[in-house]
């Protein structure tokens, strides 16, 4: 592993590492005002239940739908309304349905400003590998996540930094057959917030870790994000 940090004085903005409604308040407080969004299966649906009205996020379900509310619990429950994970969801005031064809025309044309993915492996360039890890027995679920990376304007991942054998899942070059190719700009996980492109990979911010203790569980150089 390399040792090249650009250490600032500290990055760390939590004393321990993210849960998963944390991370997910974290995406959703930085997601721009009157953005168009797909939230990915996994992860990234808790997203919908931290964000404000004050935002004015449109929500784009892969199923057919604009405008999602959060999760549904309860009497607010109804079978027929689920987003493509098949996670029952709300509606908003204004929500729209529409055939799978032209929910993949919206994704294809560049419609969304952001779409949220989960990940197997993200390279320090931005390649995103989530669909198939080629383990035996394993069935590869592409659904749309191709058409989601190439076409939203913007690619946040969510994810635990480490595999459960303790693996990376931010490498130099995704050995997971790729979803995309340059398409990640930023990557939430437990451990921190990873910037990605052409010119490698900074932190942004760390969680219950100073940045050099970070690249020690990272095979890439990791420098400090600019203010």
């Amino acid at each position: 592993m390399s040792s090249e940090t650009n250490q600032p004085a500290d990055l760390q903005s939590s004393p321990e590492p993210l849960g998963r409604d944390d991370l997910a308040r974290l995406v959703a407080r930085d997601i721009a005002p009157g953005s168009f969004v797909n939230l990915g299966i996994g992860q990234p649906t808790l997203v919908s239940n931290y964000l404000t009205a004050e935002q004015n996020i449109t929500l784009h379900t892969e199923n057919g739908m604009l405008g999602m509310g959060p999760a549904a619990e309860g009497d607010a429950i109804d079978g027929d309304l689920i987003n493509a994970g098949k996670i029952p969801v709300t509606e908003l005031p204004g929500a729209s349905y529409f055939h799978h064809a032209d929910s993949f025309a919206i994704m294809r044309g560049g419609h969304l400003d952001i779409c949220v993915l989960g990940a197997f492996q993200v390279s320090a360039t931005g390649d995103l590998a989530n669909w198939h890890t080629g383990a035996p027995g394993a069935i590869p679920a592409v659904g749309g996540a191709m058409d989601l990376a190439t076409g939203a304007k913007d690619v946040f991942v969510m994810m635990t930094l480490l595999t459960r054998e303790g693996a990376s899942k931010i490498v130099d070059a995704c050995t997971y057959p790729l979803t995309g190719v340059g398409c990640v700009t930023r990557v939430y996980t437990d451990k921190a917030v990873f910037l990605t492109g052409p010119n490698g990979v900074t932190v942004r911010e760390t969680f219950g870790c100073t940045l050099a203790e970070l690249q020690e569980l990272v095979p890439v150089p990791l420098t400090a994000a600019v203010p």
